[in-house]
Parts: structure tokens; C-alpha cells; sequence
């Protein structure tokens, strides 16, 4: 899983520049809105709007924003447009794209999201073509400083996780989907402080590319999460330090 750990650490970096143009804060609230309309506003009997207000409450959105999520998608204002969609499509040197997202539109989104596969080396797929090479899994994320890696990958093991990687500096702990908030509460009963947990669709094999490829591929995956529309984003590509390093030294 070290090919996907190092994407997320990118897409993690990512977002913090999100947070501050506010993209961020929308994705999250669109996500509490779409599982408030489909399971209710009870948390508690919705495991889809526990894990989004979990997420949002890891980057640190105000309460007061997702109490306002959780109205809409149980009244008939916003909420009742959104429709979920996933989007496929191929990156640089035949890379798999999966493509999340919520929107009022469809054809717009659809449009917004082939004109940027189009402009960056890819192309939109048929429903079906990459989305067999991704599991869906848990993925709760741990700083690894100060924390005792073997200790917590055996703490996480007894508590139901799959596997657990260590790279540079974070620690990703991948569950079934439905043990997610189980190991995550069992982790923090231990004092553990956790980054970030969500599902995640993890790639079954990674697709390894050179430098130029590799910055290409941040570059789409960039410009496709910039997408007011586009919740998430997740590919095969395996990319280099080099070419990690070359993107976020580069021009934004």
C-alpha cells in the first residue's frame, strides 16, 4: 500500500491550501448534506453522516456549519439537487482515474471533468473500465511522531484492521469498510490521536511512472479536486519523490 500512501500524503498537503480557499469546507458540507437526505440527521443510525461529520470535525469545520448540513439535507433546499455520480477515466501512460463527486448538474459536471482529462494527458472512460482495479477500504491516517509504530500496528490488528503501512512519517491503518469507526475508537480509547479516517476506493495494483508522467498525473488529479463539484479523487498511479517534489515546488 506505499504507493497510496504516498498519494494521500500529497492530496493531505493538498488540502490544507483547499481549507483556505474554502473548497474544502464545500465538499464537506455537500457530503453531510447527500447522507443526511439518504439515511437522516441521526449520526447515530447513519454510518455515512457519522463518517462525514467525522471528517469534517478532523479539518476542523465549525459545528455550526455542519449542524447547518445536516437541516438542508433533512429539508428540501439544497440537498434535494445533489445527485452522487462517479466518474472514470484514464491519466498519463494509461493511469486509472476514479472521480467522485455531488452535483446539481450532471451534464456540467461531466463536461468540467472531460475538458480536464482532455487538457491534461487523459481521457474520460465508459462506466466499468477502471473501476474494477480499486477495493473500497477504511483508511485512518496517524502521525507517526511520538508514536510507537509496532505498538500501535498490533493495537490496531487486535481491534479488527487489515493492514497497516508506515511511510514516511505517517502511519495508514486500511480496515473493512464497516470496522472503520470500530478500529478508530478503539485506536483513540488507546490515547491515540488520529489524522483522519474516511473510505477510501484503495487501487489493487499501482501503475509506477517516470518523473515527467508522474508530475502530469498530480497536475490532473490537482485540477480534477479543484472542481466545485468533484469530492474525491483516486487513482493507480504510482508516483515518485522526484516527481512529488517537482509539483509542489512548481507553479500552482
Amino acid at each position: 500500500m506505499s504507493g497510496h500512501n504516498k498519494w494521500s500524503k500529497i492530496k493531505n498537503k493538498k488540502g490544507a491550501s483547499d481549507a483556505k480557499r474554502g473548497n474544502l469546507y464545500t465538499k464537506l458540507t455537500r457530503e453531510i448534506i447527500i447522507a443526511t437526505r439518504e439515511g437522516g440527521g441521526d449520526p447515530d443510525g447513519n454510518f455515512r453522516l457519522r463518517l462525514a461529520i467525522q471528517k469534517a470535525r478532523d479539518s476542523n469545520m465549525p459545528l455550526d456549519n455542519i449542524d447547518r448540513a445536516i437541516k438542508k439535507g433533512s429539508g428540501t433546499g439544497e440537498g434535494g439537487q445533489l445527485v452522487e455520480m462517479t466518474l472514470e477515466g484514464y491519466g498519463p501512460s494509461g493511469t486509472a482515474f476514479l472521480v467522485s463527486g455531488l452535483s446539481d448538474n450532471r451534464n456540467r459536471t461531466v463536461q468540467e471533468v472531460r475538458s480536464t482529462f482532455t487538457r491534461h494527458g487523459g481521457s474520460l472512460a465508459e462506466s466499468g473500465s477502471v473501476s474494477w482495479l480499486f477495493d473500497s477500504k477504511g483508511i485512518i491516517s496517524i502521525d507517526a511522531a511520538n508514536v510507537d509504530a509496532d505498538e500501535l500496528t498490533l493495537q490496531a490488528i487486535d481491534a479488527g484492521a487489515e493492514d497497516v503501512d508506515v511511510e514516511d512519517g505517517v502511519i495508514e491503518v486500511s480496515t473493512a469498510p464497516t470496522d472503520l469507526m470500530k478500529v478508530r475508537l478503539a485506536l483513540e480509547k488507546k490515547g491515540i490521536t488520529i489524522g483522519s479516517s474516511e473510505l477510501q476506493k484503495i487501487p489493487k495494483t499501482m501503475v509506477k511512472l517516470d518523473d515527467k508522467a508522474g508530475v502530469q498525473a498530480l497536475k490532473l488529479l490537482d485540477k480534477l479536486e479543484s472542481i466545485d463539484d468533484v469530492q474525491n479523487v483516486y487513482s493507480n498511479a504510482d508516483i515518485s519523490d522526484a516527481a512529488a517534489t517537482a509539483f509542489e515546488e512548481g507553479p500552482a
